[in-house]
């Protein structure tokens, strides 16, 4: 399996070339992991990606900081200065935490069918099962508990931790990471009403989830009901998300946890869907759209917006109703009080008329 195995110090210099950066400072500081600017010991390098904690630079102690430019010259402190600082963060932090795969083969406990293709350096761990056909990818890891369906595939060097099930015939592309209790290749949600009862539908399709993909813990990602379900390259989807059937997510968008997209609906690229949000089913999202958290999305939408509320509407208007909504109860005394005062003088007028 694989386990962190910390580096040896670092200089900030062999740092810098990783990330890109430059250095501030001494470039032979040396740097054996990674903290936060407020628990950042001697041997730590941290980071500030957000302006407004830099009043905690003052009191850090670590060895070094990941900085914008812009901080160039302004500490003590030796600087590793990049564009983007939380990306190089998360580039050291990789760096140091992240040890290569060694497989351990098929171990103990672990079931693998006789007509199951593993590649090199793989590792099934004990209590996972492979069943027939399957086909698993070089350097790729099954930790224990996870279940493999007949002739589902897995690329390689992908993580899928316990008790993830990949059922029949879905396909896995490389990279892919499924955090524990994903269930990808579920029936969906098909049944056809005769009148008294609900007929369920077979569910004939698959899935298909596309390289660099990440799926969050106890997220569900349906097989289609005919033809596919399919998860983009890139896309990353958080904790206790649900895909229904024959939904098509694109490239490089963010699914934060408990959104539920319906079936048949297909989001582009780059988009990013807030915590609690929801699409109907048999609708299009276009790229680069983004809809706040526990926002609902109805309609087809076009490219280019950022959405909240329900119905999804264009965020600025939704900043606008929401601030007028805690004076809704005055503004109904007051219109109440002017329709009484209405009626008053149309029945005053009609008396002076006659």
């Amino acid at each position: 399996m694989m386990h962190a195995e910390h580096r040896e110090p670092t200089s900030l210099a062999v740092l810098a070339d990783l990330v890109g950066g430059c250095v501030s400072g001494d470039p032979s500081t040396s740097v054996s992991g990674v903290a936060p600017l407020d628990l950042a010991g001697p041997d730590q390098i941290t980071f500030l990606a957000n302006p407004k904690y830099q009043e905690k630079l003052a009191d850090c102690g670590a060895a070094a900081i990941i900085a914008h430019p812009s901080l160039s010259g302004s500490l003590a402190t030796p600087l590793l200065l990049v564009e983007n600082p939380y990306l190089a963060f998360a580039k050291i932090l990789n760096y140091f935490e992240v040890s290569p795969h060694v497989g351990q083969g098929v171990m103990d406990g672990a079931h693998v069918h006789p007509s199951a293709i593993l590649g090199e350096n793989v590792t099934v761990a004990p209590g996972a099962v492979v069943s027939a056909g399957a086909r698993i990818g070089k350097g790729t890891q099954l930790h224990s508990g996870v279940v493999l369906g007949a002739d589902a595939v897995v690329g390689e060097d992908c993580l899928l931790h316990a008790n993830v099930t990949v059922r029949e015939k879905c396909l896995l592309g490389d990279r892919i990471i499924l955090q524990p209790g994903v269930v990808i290749g579920s029936d969906g949600f098909g049944f056809a009403p005769d009148g008294s009862s609900y007929f369920k539908i077979p569910q004939a399709g698959y899935v298909v989830i596309e390289d660099d993909v990440e799926i969050g813990s106890c997220s569900c990602v349906d097989r289609g009901t005919l033809g596919v379900t399919r998860i983009a390259r890139g896309a990353k989807i958080d904790n206790l998300v649900q895909i229904a059937h024959n939904v098509l997510i694109g490239e490089d968008t963010i699914i934060v946890s408990q959104v539920g997209i319906a079936g048949s609906t297909t989001i582009g690229k780059h988009c990013t869907f807030g915590g609690q949000s929801a699409v109907v089913g048999h609708v299009k999202v276009g790229d680069n759209v983004t809809l706040a958290a526990r926002g609902g999305i109805s309609n087809n939408e076009d490219s280019d917006q950022t959405l909240a509320g329900v119905p999804a509407m264009p965020h600025r208007d939704w900043l606008k109703a929401t601030m007028t909504m805690p004076h809704l109860p005055e503004m109904r005394k007051e219109l109440r009080q002017l329709k009484k005062e209405m009626a008053e003088l149309k029945s005053k007028l009609a008396k002076e008329d006659s």
